[in-house]
């Protein structure tokens, strides 16, 4: 089992690596192109609804790929072909319904989750909106053939093919580029690359299904035919848990319209939002995939009360190695949230006033990241056991806190006419995903402790401690390196600081990390030095 994990975690990790660097790539041609204009603060309201499916449904992790593996993976292989084509008939019908609704109810679509926006911006936004709504659609079929897909081992192509929607997209700037060359960022052409950056979205999640399609007929999954059957026990397990999870998953995607609510009202907020994002998704999404997509069929294998003590087990590796990996690289973007952003994006219509933006945006990111994946981890353990109603009943308890959270630290004013006190702005919106993330985390801990009759919680807490005080003393170490040596601030200069500053501070986490004695960074640093001697 464990070779069989590391293969595993091997080709997931390298596929994703290929679709993060495609979607890195992508981001850097969107900033030097747009920067925080209005074609991409558009695009970011345009892309909550069809792009929220997308993830939703049709990602890695979600729920319908969730599901699908939990359920295929019991049961008998030749069931497969027909559950696939049972739920792509029914999940299809329903999003074919919400495609057009959202076609036709486009601008009320906007006005909620943007009623702060300019006409100019709005108007963008609702056109872009129309374009990309068939994604809604699209993103069932991605979802549920991925989802099998890895219930037969075959983790490449999902891991892949997120970097057809990247290359759709350069694709899509490039060619508009070089019709219009520098002026493609400016008012006058806001709204035609709007269109292109709607369109070209269209097009990537098209042959994000399309790429599946020759996996599917050579393992046999591929079935052509509208089938109603909800009966068939498959089926109803598979909606057992999709249920509840689309619910659990939607409430979060609440949260997102609920923070871009409140960020309309701030220039350029949703822009930035959106390129700090990138920064955080490609390591974590790249860590997120590499632990999660071996260890779910795990979970789902290891149900049985005799096997409990071997899921307790993978239940405290996975988190114990995203804590890890997510406190390490939190505390680089804590401290190297500026040339970070400085290396990446200031080019082209990125300037200094975005890069302030958007480092601050990325510390905020840098504080919550270690709940954001731990809470992952747990609810995924939820769904490998059969219950997807108690992360909903958690997602949906923290829809009210977001609000009240977003509205205490972005700052605004009070009923009764005073001011809240604490105003962090964009960065504010970030802080109270974390602070929901965290306090999930702990109610599914607890509530996991109480299905499963007990568990470690008080020694889990310790290595945990130990874990945070590694993260500070290398966030010192980095803050240390940063402020005493005198870096040359250009390419090459952002360049070096960051690659020694991140290579001194992972090390000094590894090392001490090592020290305190926990055996999860201790096994990867053994496997690395292997590696590394001859």
């Amino acid at each position: 089992m464990a070779k069989s994990l590391k293969r595993i975690a091997l080709i997931v990790t390298f596929g994703t690596l290929l679709s993060k660097a495609g979607g890195m790539a992508r981001q850097l041609v969107i900033a030097g192109a747009f920067g925080v204009g209005a074609a991409y603060d558009a695009y970011n309201y345009a892309y909550i609804l069809p792009g929220f499916l997308l993830i939703l449904l049709g990602g890695i992790n979600g729920p319908f790929h969730s599901a699908m593996v939990s359920v295929l993976s019991r049961r008998p292989k030749q069931e497969g072909a027909h559950i696939l084509a049972a739920l792509n008939t029914m999940v299809g019908a329903a999003l074919l319904l919400i495609t057009l609704l959202m076609v036709i109810g486009a601008k009320p679509l906007i006005n909620i989750v943007g009623p702060g926006l300019s006409p100019e911006i709005q108007r963008i936004a609702v056109l872009q909106l129309q374009l990309m709504a068939p994604m809604a659609l699209l993103a069932g079929f991605i979802g549920l053939g991925f989802g099998s897909l890895t219930a037969t081992d075959e983790f490449w192509i999902p891991a892949v093919s997120p970097i057809m929607s990247s290359l759709a997209i350069i694709s899509g700037i490039g060619i508009f580029w070089l019709q219009f060359g520098p002026g493609i960022g400016t008012s006058e052409l806001a709204l035609r690359g709007g269109i292109i950056l709607a369109l070209s979205t269209l097009i990537g999640s098209l042959l994000q299904w399309l790429i599946q399609i020759p996996s599917l007929i050579r393992k046999g999954l591929a079935r052509m035919s509208l089938v109603w059957d909800w009966g068939h026990p498959g089926v109803k397990e598979v909606w057992k848990v999709i249920g509840p999870a689309t619910l659990s998953s939607g409430m979060l995607q609440i949260n997102v319209c609920t923070d871009l609510f409140f960020a309309s009202e701030i220039v350029g907020a949703a822009a930035g939002l959106s390129y700090a994002s990138l920064l955080v998704q490609a390591p974590l999404g790249l860590i997120s995939n590499a632990l999660l997509v071996p260890l779910l069929p795990t979970f789902a294998k290891l149900t049985s009360h005799k096997d409990k003590p071997a899921l307790i087990a993978r239940v405290r590796q996975g988190l114990m190695l995203s804590s890890a990996s997510m406190i390490a690289l939190g505390s680089l973007f804590i401290v190297l949230g500026t040339p970070i952003v400085a290396l990446i994006y200031e080019r082209g219509a990125f300037d200094n006033k975005a890069v302030s933006l958007v480092s601050g945006i990325l510390i905020a990111y840098g504080v919550g990241m270690p709940a954001y994946l731990g809470r992952d981890v747990l609810v995924r353990v939820f769904y490998a056991i059969g219950d997807g109603t108690t992360p909903f009943r958690l997602s949906t308890a923290g829809i009210g806190l977001n609000i009240i959270f977003d509205w205490f630290l972005v700052g605004g004013p009070t009923p009764w006419g005073h001011q809240i006190p604490f105003n962090f702005g964009a960065p504010g919106l970030v802080l109270a995903t974390a602070l929901i993330n965290l306090l999930s985390c702990i109610a599914l801990l607890f509530i996991l402790s109480m299905n499963l009759g007990g568990l470690p919680l008080r020694q889990w807490l310790q290595d945990l401690c130990k874990l945070l005080s590694a993260g500070l003393t290398s966030g010192l170490v980095t803050l240390v390196l940063k402020e005493v040596i005198i870096w040359p601030q250009n390419f090459p200069g952002l360049l070096i600081e960051v690659g020694i500053c991140s290579l001194a501070s992972l090390g000094v986490f590894g090392l001490i990390s090592n020290m305190l004695g926990i055996k999860e960074v201790t096994q990867i640093i053994t496997i690395l030095h292997r590696k590394i001697t001859p």
